[in-house]
């Protein structure tokens, strides 16, 4: 843990979270903007697999949004990772996804962690690649959204990485 990270408090998000969380994404520039309701709705039904970063004044600085899948109960989806731009380059974002994934697992049984990410999304490739060789598990990448199967205009294809199992 780097000294940036030890004023650090790793937790669930509450709804209280949700609107912070909605502008960290939006703030962001490079996540698909939810609406508001959905960051309400995630801090409140997805807490469990979901983690939220705090500074020391207990404000919400970053985030990861996950699940469980209901058709492969040992795999957590990230959903999405976002961290305040003036915490950015700390490794927040590889803290949250490490504390997530460890919970996840202890609690959940999760041996395998997913995620979509565009082409070009140098940062969140970076992320999960280094996460993989982190845990010592293999990386697997797949198209899994066509642009063309996007109903809302054009939108760059969602390639799902797949990395597993995992170790503590």
């Amino acid at each position: 843990m780097t000294a940036a990270q030890a004023d650090l408090h790793i937790d669930r998000p509450t709804v209280a979270d949700g609107a912070v969380l909605w502008r960290i994404a939006r703030d962001s520039k490079v996540l698909d903007l939810n609406s508001s309701y959905s960051y309400l709705l995630w801090c409140r039904d997805f807490a469990a697999t979901s983690a939220v970063a705090r500074d020391d004044s207990g404000e919400a600085i970053g985030f990861v949004t996950g699940y469980v899948r209901p058709d492969s109960p040992r795999t957590l989806l990230i959903w999405q990772v976002a961290v305040d731009e003036t915490h950015r380059g700390r490794g927040l974002a590889a803290a949250l996804l490490d504390g997530l994934v460890a919970r996840t697992a202890a609690e959940h049984g999760v041996t395998t962690v997913e995620t979509t990410i565009t082409p070009g999304n140098t940062a969140s490739e970076r992320l999960f690649t280094a996460f993989a060789e982190r845990h010592g598990a293999r990386l697997e990448r797949e198209v899994l959204f066509e642009t063309g199967q996007f109903p809302d205009g054009p939108h760059d294809p969602e390639v799902l990485y797949r990395i597993g199992p995992v170790s503590a």
